[in-house]
Formats: structure tokens, C-alpha cells, sequence
């Protein structure tokens, strides 16, 4: 299985630009059929899935953030980034890269996870 790992800064000023990337182990993230998303959990909310790429290079985007958010990879580092711009105190959470062999938004069928990064947004 799998092992991710997120990594970027915890706290961001409103109105940056937010990076994190996700560096995955015991696997390549070209591999056939996997699907790498974000999925954030600001307190005392759900899970919100953001976003993924996929194996293939395919995005896939979450209506709701679409217009904030930038997902890429790097195939010879074997990461993918999640950049989501404009931030607000909002954005507040956790964010975690994960992994699964389909194609879905739903955060709870995600079966590799990432330990999540605490992000901030504060001035």
C-alpha cells in the first residue's frame, strides 16, 4: 500500500496563495488506476473533498472550488501539489492528500491517507 505524506507552510496570511504538496512511497502516481485527491476538514465540519488528478494526468475539480484551486504533479518526484489561492480565515483546516482506485469525491471511500497538515490562515 501506498504511504503520502503532506508537507507545506502552517500558517498563511488572507489573500496568499496556499502550497502543499504530497510525496507518495510504495508506489508511482502514474500507476493504472489510481486517482490522487486533497480533502480538507476545517473544525467542527465534515470532510470536503477539493480535488485529484489522475493517473493518467486527468483533473478533476470540485465545483465549489474550482476557480481557487490548482492541481499538478511531478512525475520524477512522484508528488502532486494542491495550490488554492485567495485564502480566508475560511480555509482553516487540515488538509490531507489521499489515494484510491476509482475515480470519486467521496472522502470516505479513500482507503490511503496522509497524517494531514494543519493549515492556518491568519494575519
Amino acid at each position: 500500500q501506498v504511504q503520502l505524506q503532506e508537507s507545506g507552510p502552517g500558517l498563511v496570511k488572507p489573500s496568499q496563495t496556499l502550497s502543499l504538496t504530497c510525496t507518495v512511497s510504495g508506489g508511482s502516481i502514474t500507476t493504472n488506476y489510481y486517482y490522487w485527491s486533497w480533502i480538507r476538514q476545517a473544525p467542527g465540519k465534515g470532510l470536503e473533498w477539493m480535488g485529484a488528478i489522475a493517473y493518467s494526468g486527468s483533473l478533476y475539480d470540485s465545483p465549489s472550488l474550482k476557480s481557487r484551486t490548482s492541481i499538478s504533479r511531478d512525475t520524477a518526484k512522484n508528488q502532486f501539489t494542491l495550490q488554492l489561492s485567495s485564502v480566508t480565515p475560511e480555509d482553516t483546516a487540515v488538509y490531507y492528500c489521499a489515494s484510491i482506485v476509482i475515480c470519486t469525491t467521496s472522502p470516505l471511500d479513500f482507503d490511503s491517507w496522509g497524517p494531514g497538515t494543519q493549515v492556518t490562515v491568519s494575519s
